[in-house]
């Protein structure tokens, strides 16, 4: 979308604390406690995430999970599900996929996006994702709109756990003067430290430093932070093309014709497909068992079910039914894939919405 003044606009949305706040909502009956996601702390594990209220009393991410547990006693401690995690963002993709065309995806339970339309149009388009998304995943949503991706993300950063911040480029220099200087790209620990020693630690600050001594100090990196300071982010919106299909295999350490042996084979394929289906939000209209004879020639078969596939117990199902019929059956096989074919978001709402439903009405 474009600005009042025509500058380039960018979305970037997000569930905050992501992993905790999936599990928080997995476990209904104890949502008025907080969450931490991480190891054991009898093996010394660590936070992975934490919901706000654990924040609050002192709780990081990295932190050892004994401590964390000593600061905030009635804590939940889980551990990392990522197959819940990637259900969960699969579905905020898929959600925010049938307002916004295409979207980049690098993070689980984030979502970049190029705007595009009259401002006084989808600023109210913004606003109706928060509830939305509440109501539909049960997860809260923060949304920053701005000039680039760092900015979108900062204005995001702005809201707390969920609202929406609508950043234009005659705001930007305002809103980012008091920030931290961590908040800018290239800016690490060590950088952060050297700014500090030279009297910078607000964005503000660097500018004050200007382009020479930050040369001097920092060389093309020191530029690329003033640049960053200014508000200016040359970092595109990377968009993924939609898949047509996506297919696994496995090679066979000897040729075989053991049904149970093909049978883990397809449980292990079907489920590394269902995570790049559910990573996208994609459902699949057909399938396709592709077998490797031991002479090197293959046989395909191939179904299309009815409302498609997308889970790991269906597609395994699939497979062994594909794999069970009497022309197939019988023979040595060195290897076997799968295919999904016919990728589309048509169906896979649905399918994520019922999945967050069903633990809240238990």
């Amino acid at each position: 979308m474009k600005g009042a003044t025509g500058e380039p606009m960018v979305l970037y949305a997000e569930v905050p604390n992501f992993y905790a706040e999936v599990e928080k909502r997995a476990a209904p009956a104890l949502s008025d406690r907080p969450f931490l996601v991480g190891g054991d702390p009898a093996k010394r594990g660590k936070v992975q995430s934490a919901t706000p209220d654990a924040l609050r009393l002192g709780v990081e991410e990295g932190m050892a999970m004994e401590v964390a547990l000593r600061l905030c006693p009635r804590a939940v401690r889980v551990p990392t599900n990522m197959q819940r995690y990637r259900e969960a963002s699969g579905a905020l993709v898929t959600l925010l996929t049938q307002v916004f065309e295409e979207v980049e995806t690098r993070q689980l339970g984030t979502v970049f996006a190029e705007l595009h339309g009259r401002p006084s149009v989808l600023a109210g388009v913004l606003e109706e994702l928060v509830p939305r998304t509440a109501e539909e995943l049960f997860l809260p949503l923060r949304v920053g709109a701005a000039p680039s991706k760092n900015l979108a993300r900062l204005a995001a950063d702005s809201v707390g756990s969920q609202g929406v911040r609508w950043l234009s480029g005659a705001e930007v220099p305002e809103f980012l003067a008091p920030l931290p200087v961590a908040c800018l790209p290239r800016v690490g620990k060590k950088t952060e430290q050297r700014l500090a020693e030279m009297g910078a630690s607000t964005v503000a600050q660097v500018l004050a430093l200007g382009a020479g001594v930050l040369g001097r100090e920092f060389g093309n990196h020191g530029l690329a932070i003033l640049e960053a300071a200014e508000g200016r982010d040359r970092s595109p919106v990377r968009v993924a093309a939609q898949p047509r299909s996506m297919a696994k295999g496995v090679t066979f350490a000897e040729p075989t014709r053991e049904a149970a042996v093909v049978s883990e084979a397809l449980e292990s394929l079907a489920s590394a497909l269902a995570s790049g289906l559910e990573r996208r939000g994609l459902r699949a209209a057909r399938l396709a068992i592709r077998l490797v004879r031991e002479d090197g020639s293959v046989i395909t078969r191939s179904l299309t079910p009815e409302g498609g596939c997308g889970d790991a117990p269906q597609i395994a199902r699939l497979g062994r039914e594909s794999f069970q019929r009497g022309d197939v059956a019988g023979e040595l096989y060195r290897g076997l894939g799968l295919t999904l074919g016919g990728l589309s978001h048509e169906g896979a709402l649905k399918r994520q919405l019922d999945l967050f439903r069903a633990p809240r009405s238990s």
